[in-house]
């Protein structure tokens, strides 16, 4: 049994990189404990919000995200068949007067890269790899992890940020994984393989009944961001949402889709699952960050943003409390009811941009019309989460 820190993070993706630098800015030492043999992220690109840009802004990350990222001009969602801009939403100087930060995209492994780059700058932060934690208990006040092999490490308190598939969220919940019967191919490609004919100045999102693609540049314009989403009609196969099915999914979409899916890796495949909120994450000193905590669907593109709240929630609430669980129960209390908001709403999003009967689709259409492209109250739930004069670290 060997105590490596003050506080231990299992899970060294986004979320828990991140908390480990706002809990080192708390005086206190840190060890992350990875499962992959090296740190890094895998996937393509991520869209990052206001919310986002506002934590990273205070963890001192933002000038670095900025050097890698691209700020889109709108979203923009367009009929899958038609092209038809159906609504959009402008990101310019207004967008960002109003939300106090910027929109920007860009590539999973530049954020996942500058956030592990600032923790290796830290002397009390230290990095274990190939480490599958499968339990955690606490006993007087320290807490012990153990990894796959039955070695143990102890520190006074651990956050479990070990993802959709947490082995510490079964501390506190048997649920399953929740089958949304979509499936993601993702990835990117050099910009100049793009046709001319694709705007690169916004993030698009082309919709139709139960499927949609993302398209949007990231890394500085050099590389071009594609996932194609759709639901599987044999998700009770074993083999459901393989690549035969996407070609038949999207015949009859514009050709510009058509060419985009030319482009798409057919290798990887990732089927798209959620969990529903639970009341409590928080046992002592233990608790839970990111998708460990509130595994959510892609559709509002909140899911990592949701751990960087989560890291900066949990950082003010070690500074405010001596004791962690004191600490751990303040930062629930308020990260569980705002992530419990955004994983329901993103639920409903996915069922409106992908709504396949004709009246569902008619209504939508018609909500649409009406909003205008510098209408930010439709997404100042979302994004506003900084503008009141309650931070997002207190309790609404």
């Amino acid at each position: 049994m060997v105590n490596v820190s003050d506080v231990i993070v299992v899970g060294g993706g986004i979320g828990g990189l991140a908390a480990a630098l706002s809990i080192n800015n708390t005086g206190r030492s840190v060890a992350v404990f990875e499962q992959a043999p090296e740190f890094g992220e895998v996937g393509a690109g991520i869209q990052l919000a206001p919310n986002a840009l506002e934590v990273l802004d205070q963890l001192g990350l933002k000038e670095e995200i900025l050097k890698v990222a691209v700020l889109p001009k709108r979203l923009v969602l367009k009929d899958i068949y038609s092209a038809k801009e159906v609504a959009t939403l402008d990101l310019g100087k207004e967008f960002q007067e109003e939300f106090g930060q910027p929109y920007v995209v860009l590539h999973r492994s530049d954020l996942h890269r500058v956030i592990y780059e600032a923790c290796k700058k830290r002397e009390n932060i230290k990095f274990f790899n190939n480490q599958i934690i499968q339990t955690a208990q606490e006993v007087d006040g320290t807490v012990s992890i153990t990894n796959q092999n039955g070695e143990t490490y102890t520190a006074d308190a651990v956050i479990g940020a070990d993802g959709l598939k947490s082995n510490l969220r079964k501390l506190f919940s048997n649920d399953e994984l929740v089958n949304s019967e979509y499936v993601a191919y993702r990835g990117t490609i050099p910009i100049q393989e793009i046709s001319n004919d694709v705007n690169m100045e916004d993030v698009i999102m082309w919709i139709g009944p139960n499927l949609h693609l993302v398209q949007y540049p990231v890394r500085r314009g050099e590389l071009y961001n594609q996932v194609v989403v759709f639901k599987s009609y044999d998700a009770t196969k074993e083999n459901w949402g393989n690549p035969d099915e996407m070609t038949r999914r999207f015949e009859g979409s514009h050709p510009e889709v058509q060419n985009a899916l030319s482009f798409i890796n057919r290798q990887f495949r990732w089927p798209m699952f959620d969990r529903l909120p639970i009341s409590n994450w928080t046992k002592g000193n233990i608790t839970l960050l990111g998708d460990a905590a509130h595994p959510m669907l892609q559709y509002l593109a909140q899911g990592g943003v949701q751990a960087l709240e989560d890291s900066l929630v949990l950082g003010d609430k070690l500074k405010e409390y001596d004791s962690y669980e004191e600490a751990f129960k303040a930062y629930q209390e308020i990260r569980i009811p705002r992530s419990a908001m955004v994983q329901t709403s993103a639920r409903h999003w996915g069922e409106i941009i992908h709504a396949d009967e004709p009246v569902k689709k008619m209504l939508r259409n018609a909500v649409f019309e009406r909003h205008h492209s510098k209408d930010f109250k439709v997404v100042d739930f979302l994004y506003g989460i900084f503008k009141d004069s309650k931070k997002l670290t207190e309790v609404k």
